[in-house]
């Protein structure tokens, strides 16, 4: 069982709100699992109750539309919360999460989450803001779905994939991601997706190696961007 207060969760998440006290009562009610790369932590139409803390691994966060295609909201990394707006609004989950690579997660029930947000006014104050920036994000999303082109959300995504997960040693970006998801990231087709990352790559913005996508111009791919 893994000690709460050194887990890299409370560093980056709400939970650093809380005191040593109630980090052991976390520690004690909270249960540990592994999640396999494909595999979903839970899926559109759950009833979340509680949130689930991911210690290691990543996911995505994604709307299957009527035609079955997979739209990605968003991607998690280690460090941060999942299913706290659907824990607080008391609602199904809106969203599926789907392991990208094996994960590492731990899940809170809600009454230990709701007994500790009654009791401590730090730890309700930052989930509230982690909610506010969530929405933030989320109309940001649409705007750039119904205002950029897709070769400007390409771009777009290419560097936030840059910012958010770093890069490999050989310098291609630290997340791999197949045609299909960069597609649903971007809201196209995955032909189209195909299409324009061979476009960035004869213009020298990126170089394509198998699955790895290294950026070789990230100043020429903001401009595109923007």
């Amino acid at each position: 069982m893994g000690k709460c207060e050194q887990c890299i969760v409370r560093e980056f998440s709400s939970l650093k709100a809380l005191n040593k006290d109630e980090l052991v009562k976390l520690a004690e009610c909270k249960t540990s699992r592994t999640i396999k790369k494909g595999k979903p932590i839970f899926e559109e139409g759950d009833v979340v109750n509680g949130i689930y803390c991911i210690t290691s691994g990543i996911c995505k966060m994604s709307k299957l539309s009527a035609n079955g295609k997979d739209q990605i909201v968003k991607l998690i990394k280690a460090g941060e919360l999942l299913g706290q707006r659907s824990m607080i609004s008391d609602e199904p989950a809106n969203l599926s999460a789907v392991a990208l690579e094996d994960m590492e997660v731990c899940f809170i029930p809600k009454s230990e989450v709701m007994n500790m947000f009654d009791s401590n006014n730090q730890f309700s104050m930052n989930m509230m803001k982690t909610i506010c920036g969530d929405l933030k994000e989320a109309s940001e999303h649409m705007v750039s779905i119904s205002q950029k082109t897709v070769k400007e959300r390409l771009a777009e995504t290419l560097i936030y994939l840059a910012e958010t997960f770093g890069k490999n040693t050989d310098g291609s970006l630290g997340i791999q991601l197949s045609r299909e998801e960069l597609a649903g990231m971007i809201g196209t087709a995955t032909e189209s997706c195909i299409r324009l990352l061979s476009d960035f790559n004869k213009l020298g913005l990126i170089e394509l190696q198998g699955k790895k996508i290294t950026i070789k111009d990230l100043n020429k791919l903001k401009r595109i961007a923007d």
